[in-house]
């Protein structure tokens, strides 16, 4: 057996050396939680709830004001179609519905025969449940879907909430990211073993985060997203600071160090940068929580979770698992290192940087400045069921709805008033520009159909039409609901919360920035690049799903899905910051000189920060297979941003300008070194 001595250093080389020595109860203990959680999940279930409501604002008073009048309950609609018309299978029609009566939780069930086409081809029939969407079982909405199909020749679709629930099928993202990312590392690494170790401790920290969170749902208003949200981010970042880990744990080796001073070297180094770069994604994701949006904050706090959660397995579980396989691991980095480059590759880009620095650092801000620029256009909605995957129910009962009463009919405004004329409303609406259609008023409100659909940018304009210069001209009071003014409301409350949202997390990534590397100019370089990749993949994410490119549907981009890939992504960029900065200030204060600092640097971590990103960009770029159009949103962006700050940033930028800056990207003034305390990343 080997002998583990005892370790030297700071606290994460102890924490290393602790796991050394109990390696089998290390690993025990995260199976134990693992499983622990995982089956304990499975028997309370999940209680995920989506809540887009934004107190205070005008569609949230609408909200609030039917919820007081309407019965609660779930809906959805039967839509049906026959090219002969309906009324030739009214027979088959009722039938259907009266089976679809007797299933279980359903309440009431409306003819289509009253909500006709005006040719006759298209009606709809809507089923009232007696509990609301979310506290349905599945099974029996499943019944309910399947009776409800059985109409005879008719062609039938369905819609609703209840639908979307059975209707939501994971895509293969996070098998696809998983096996990509072992191929990355097996190529890295020339070694199955050594590639697997980063994969089994995301997998175990991912893992027991999701368990973590089904739980907490039960007790804490938790988005429906936010599983595969976790998944997409834990995944990339645990495989990511595990494998920075490894990599310096091979550097050590290769040093000459044995395998448990190499262990517990790499944990005192990189180690620190992995926890220090957490903590900003983890500051990120929680400066979420400065717009005010109830909607974000359960994922934020489960992403933040997430990230916590993959800090700890690679600091506890990979020093145990390097303990475990640290000969057959030992011998495969000697047999292997003399077919590296250690290196040479990067020192030559280095150099080549150094030489010329004004031209990579002026094409590396043309490519972000000029990607960036389509954010500038960036339309906010919320998600219906024209997005939804071509071939299924919910998209087909959109698109029949649409073919027999118009674009607008999935996405009605509601008008609410306490003290306006009823008449003069509707007559006032039936004549403005944009509206197609408007019912009889049902007490207090009065429904609109506008022209466009919901998706469209015209209707976002209808409703700051009718609030700012139609309903105005009016007497009385009025309020405009619906899901599109809900939508406008959002853009509008992140808008306004964004420059303070903006300024904690950057203020304070640039303030831990400040103290780790005793720099002014450092922090300000790192913010003003992580701004830079954040508006590049924006604009990308603007051009494919806001504008259509490679094929794309058009539409607006999902209200919370900026803010999130903000916090994530300046987050996910300021890990890059600290692996590489963290090994040029290391050089920095060995040798003082700043040109071999940038090289010595870059040779260092060039290659695994490489291989990193490259793993990173094939998790989150799987989710493009997803069929939720939300998670492709985020998948993309994600995925873009850190190409772009691997090879624009890292490659050239940062190179470039500290190149520029010399020794005075080091610089800190006196009064402000005395009063900072004191955090090393280097040993």
């Amino acid at each position: 057996m080997d002998t583990i001595t005892r370790p030297t250093g700071g606290s994460l080389a102890r924490v290393a050396g602790w796991a050394q020595r109990h390696r089998w109860l290390a690993v025990a203990l995260w199976a134990l939680v693992l499983l622990g959680v995982t089956f304990t999940s499975r028997l309370a279930g999940s209680a995920f709830h989506d809540d887009n409501s934004l107190p205070g604002t005008e569609s949230q008073q609408v909200v609030d004001m039917l919820e007081k009048t309407a019965r609660s309950g779930g809906s959805a609609q039967i839509v049906l179609k026959a090219d002969n018309g309906l009324a030739a299978h009214r027979a088959q029609i009722e039938n259907t519905l009266g089976n679809v009566r007797l299933q279980p939780h359903v309440r009431s069930v409306t003819g289509p025969f009253e909500t006709l086409s005006p040719d006759g081809r298209i009606g709809y029939a809507t089923v009232t449940f007696d509990a609301a969407s979310t506290d349905l079982p599945y099974d029996d909405i499943v019944k309910f879907a399947d009776t409800a199909k059985q109409a005879g020749p008719v062609e039938v679709a369905l819609a609703g909430d209840p639908i979307e629930r059975i209707s939501k099928s994971g895509g293969p993202a996070e098998g696809v990211g998983l096996l990509a990312a072992l191929v990355i590392l097996v190529f890295l690494f020339r070694s199955l073993l050594a590639a697997g170790l980063p994969v089994i401790t995301a997998v175990f920290a991912v893992g027991s985060t999701l368990g973590v969170i089904t739980l907490v749902s039960h007790f804490v208003d938790i988005a429906s997203y936010t599983s595969p949200l976790m998944m997409l981010v834990g995944f990339g970042v645990g495989v990511d600071y595990a494998l920075l880990i490894f990599s310096r744990y091979r550097a050590e080796i290769l040093a000459g160090h044995d395998r448990d001073t190499a262990a517990r070297r790499a944990l005192d180094t990189a180690g620190r940068s992995v926890l220090f770069a957490g903590t900003t994604v983890i500051i990120a994701l929680l400066g979420l929580l400065a717009l005010g949006l109830g909607g974000l904050r359960g994922v934020a706090l489960s992403v933040a979770l997430t990230v916590l959660m993959t800090m700890l397995a690679s600091v506890t579980l990979l020093p145990a698992l390097l303990s475990l396989f640290g000969k057959r691991l030992e011998r495969g980095i000697r047999r292997h290192a003399a077919k590296r480059d250690h290196g040479r590759v990067w020192r030559r880009l280095a150099d080549g940087v150094q030489r010329r620095p004004a031209a990579p650092l002026a094409i590396g801000l043309l490519v972000l400045l000029g990607l960036s620029i389509p954010a500038a256009g960036m339309r906010l909605g919320f998600a219906d069921a024209s997005t939804d995957p071509a071939g299924s129910t919910t998209r087909q009962a959109y698109d029949l709805l649409a073919e027999g009463f118009g674009p607008g009919f999935s996405g009605p405004l509601a008008i609410v008033t306490e003290d306006g004329d009823g008449i003069a409303l509707q007559q006032k609406l039936a004549s403005t520009p944009g509206i197609a259609r408007v019912l009889p008023s049902t007490g207090p409100v009065v429904l609109a159909f506008p022209t466009t659909s919901p998706q469209d940018a015209a209707t976002a304009e209808l409703v700051t039409r009718l609030r700012t210069d139609v309903l105005p001209t009016l007497p009385g009071h009025y309020l405009v609901g619906g899901p599109v003014a809900a939508a406008t409301d959002f853009a509008d409350a992140v808008a306004d919360r964004l420059p303070l949202f903006v300024l904690v997390v950057v203020g304070l990534s640039a303030l831990l920035l400040m103290v780790v590397f005793r720099s002014i100019l450092v922090p300000l370089k790192a913010a003003v690049l992580n701004l830079l990749s954040i508006g590049a993949s924006l604009g990308v994410m603007t051009l494919v799903f806001g504008d259509g490119w490679f094929g794309a549907q058009p539409g607006p981009i999902e209200a919370f899905v900026p803010v999130m890939i903000f916090a994530i992504v300046f987050g996910l960029s300021m890990d890059y910051e600290v692996f590489l900065v963290s090994r040029m200030h290391e050089e920095w204060r060995r040798t003082g000189d700043a040109r071999l600092a940038v090289r010595e640097g870059l040779a260092a971590t060039g290659g695994v920060i490489t291989a990193a990103a490259a793993i990173m960009v094939l998790v989150f770029g799987a989710f493009l297979l997803d069929p939720s159009r939300m998670l492709a949103q985020f998948g993309l962006g994600l995925a873009v941003a850190v190409l772009l700050d691997a090879l624009v940033i890292r490659c050239l930028l940062v190179p470039a300008i500290m190149r520029l800056l010399g020794a005075r990207a080091w610089w800190l003034p006196e009064w402000l070194d005395r009063r900072l305390p004191h955090l090393a990343l280097e040993s």
